[in-house]
């Protein structure tokens, strides 16, 4: 149905409710329906199959038995009649209000039965019933129609008019009851729910604002209180008493609620008051549960007085924002004022004090009442959304000083800092050359001025690559600064022993991932070179390998380095192996926070590996 088709339904089937009389002209200018206002009553028990012989009484409908014989449980036959001109033409009947259950008869043929005629009982009050009558059923002249109506005396039992017409004009009929009786108490339902759940996530997220949470218990309460007119039978309750206790408990919670709501969204806290109605409200709530075969014969004694204090509630409401300047508020009364007066109406009507169905006028306001409370909990919502962006920027502000200060500070800091570590890697490698390289080199001139040792020549050159390829490792981690990662720092490494190997026919390959922003520092980085020069030191002269593969691979912060040749390996604790070339390996692990595994079965290769953590502080 679209919006205008929606709006047209509203305001026709306003106009009908408002005024009777017009409805009824408007329906009489049809010649194909009539409208059955007059009946014969008599009641009879549960039992009954077939009406009584005697005892009727002539009624007018709409009929509330309950006056006529008061405290009568049981069932009442409704018989009323109707000329048919032309018996061959489909009719439709349109039964308006029938409480609580019934079952329908057409000139002797049953033609409609509730699920349940005894307890617990059909609901058939909350929607009205249409039935199709073909020409097997109606009679040319005279119809008698009998309506049989089991109900409880304490829920207004009963019959409404019957409408007797065309299929067509009876279905559109239909169709607008439905949707006032019907149709909006869903809608009523859904936005109550919707709107229960979305302040009830605000109250979670913000749990200081107690409005949030007070209007959410009072729409989730209201979802129920709207459901009472959609159900066509009590479930999950076993009896019509248990069904209509927990209906008034749930209103009387939600009268409390919304009460609380409108004290707490006018600011105030009224302590004895808001623990004397939740207490009232628990109570109500405990009594539907534990005595319902009480509570629900005797719902007036719970909901007139609820009913009362709801317009108490909002009197003083509207009193406060005619004194209150405040946007929110004031919109607030003006949402709550027609609700205000149609709920007095729907009373009047509940109390029989007018014609008329429950709830019809009210259900037309309520979907008003809920978009127009709706917006005005939202207009606070955003109020104070607004503060605190207001707050956050003047707070933003404030830190942008703050950081633009701590900024330079800490950028001096880390200037600093950074200078700091460059001295103390500068120092390291300073200390490194002192005790390393430089003790090789006064080694070598020692041995070298020595007469009584001959140094063959081959002997000295050995020495003097070994010190120049100690110093290119220094060299490599220390000359320039930008190349500070530490796929820079190998690559100077790897071509240079590329091209040893290949001179010695061993194919080398190197596999380096995941280096190329590490940066391990000045003193870590040279130890890191210096295993894999003496590594492949070894390879050169001792391993006899036609191939050898290095793996350097960085990942969840860990280094792993592997040097694997295919040689004539070794056994590493044997006697004959015991030089200082594989202890010289281990320290410099060790150095680099690690454990060297060597793997060197004899005629398989060798293998070095270990994994570093990443951690300068190791």
């Amino acid at each position: 149905m679209s919006m205008r088709a929606w709006l047209a339904a509203l305001l026709m089937a306003y106009a009908c409710l408002a005024d009777p009389a017009m409805a009824e002209q408007t329906l009489s200018t049809h010649a194909a329906i009539i409208d059955l206002r007059t009946a014969e009553a008599v009641p009879d028990g549960w039992d009954s199959q077939t009406p009584p012989a005697d005892g009727w009484t002539n009624v007018t409908l709409r009929d509330s038995w309950d006056s006529r014989w008061p405290h009568h449980d049981g069932v009442v036959w409704y018989r009323l009649h109707w000329q048919q001109t032309d018996a061959n033409a489909p009719v439709g009947l349109l039964l308006d209000y029938a409480c609580l259950a019934d079952e329908v008869w057409v000139n002797g043929s049953l033609v409609h039965r509730d699920s349940s005629l005894v307890e617990p009982l059909s609901r058939s009050s909350t929607a009205p019933q249409r039935i199709l009558l073909d020409r097997r059923t109606l009679h040319a002249g005279d119809n008698t129609l009998l309506v049989r109506v089991s109900g409880l005396a304490a829920y207004q039992p009963g019959l409404g008019t019957v409408s007797v017409g065309t299929p067509e004009v009876i279905e559109a009929i239909y169709q607008q009851k439905m949707f006032v009786r019907v149709n909006i108490q869903l809608i009523n339902f859904a936005m109550e729910a919707v709107l229960g759940l979305l302040f009830l996530m605000f109250w979670l997220l913000r749990r200081n604002e107690s409005i949030f949470g007070w209007y959410a218990l009072s729409s989730l309460f209201g979802c129920v209180n709207a459901w009472n007119f959609v159900p066509s039978n009590p479930l999950p309750f076993a009896s019509t008493d248990a069904w209509e206790s927990m209906i008034v408990a749930c209103y009387t919670a939600l009268t409390v609620t919304f009460c609380v709501f409108l004290l707490r969204f006018c600011e105030q806290r009224w302590r004895r008051t808001e623990t004397v109605l939740l207490l009232a409200a628990a109570s109500a709530l405990l009594m539907a549960l534990l005595a319902p075969h009480v509570m629900g014969p005797w719902r007036n004694l719970w909901e007139l007085p609820t009913a009362a204090l709801s317009y108490v509630a909002v009197l003083i409401f509207l009193w406060h924002a005619v004194r209150t300047p405040r946007a929110d508020l004031r919109v607030m009364a003006a949402c709550l004022l027609i609700p205000l007066v149609v709920s007095l109406i729907d009373l009047l009507v509940y109390l029989q004090i007018i014609p008329g169905t429950n709830s019809e006028l009210q259900a037309l306001t309520s979907p008003l009442t809920l978009i127009g409370m709706s917006f005005t909990v939202a207009w606070r919502f955003s109020a104070a959304m607004r503060r605190a962006e207001n707050f956050n920027v003047e707070l933003q502000q404030e830190v942008d000083v703050a950081t633009s200060r701590l900024s330079d500070t800490l950028s001096r800091e880390h200037m600093l800092a950074l200078a700091n570590t460059r001295i103390g890697e500068r120092l390291n490698l300073v200390r490194d050359l002192h005790d390393g390289f430089g003790g090789s080199l006064l080694g070598a001139i020692s041995a070298l001025e020595d007469p009584r040792c001959q140094q063959e020549p081959a002997q000295v050159v050995a020495v003097l690559k070994e010190l120049r390829d100690d110093l290119r490792l220094v060299i490599d981690t220390t000359t320039h600064e930008q190349d500070t990662n530490l796929g820079s720092q190998i690559a100077p490494l790897r071509h240079r022993w590329s091209q040893r190997l290949e001179a010695a026919d061993i194919d080398s390959r190197w596999s380096v991932e995941g280096v190329e922003h590490l940066n391990l520092g000045a003193a870590r980085a040279l130890e890191l070179l210096r295993f894999l020069q003496e590594a492949l030191t070894n390879v050169l002269k001792h391993s006899r390998a036609s191939l050898v593969q290095i793996r350097i691979h960085c990942e969840d912060d860990k280094l792993s380095v592997d040097v694997h040749d295919n040689g004539q390996g070794f056994l590493p604790n044997a006697s004959g192996t015991q030089g200082a070339g594989l202890p010289s390996l281990r320290a410099r692990v060790t150095r680099l926070g690690a454990a060297l595994c060597v793997t060197s079965p004899p005629g398989s290769g060798t293998h070095l590996s270990f994994i570093a953590p990443l951690d300068p502080t190791i």
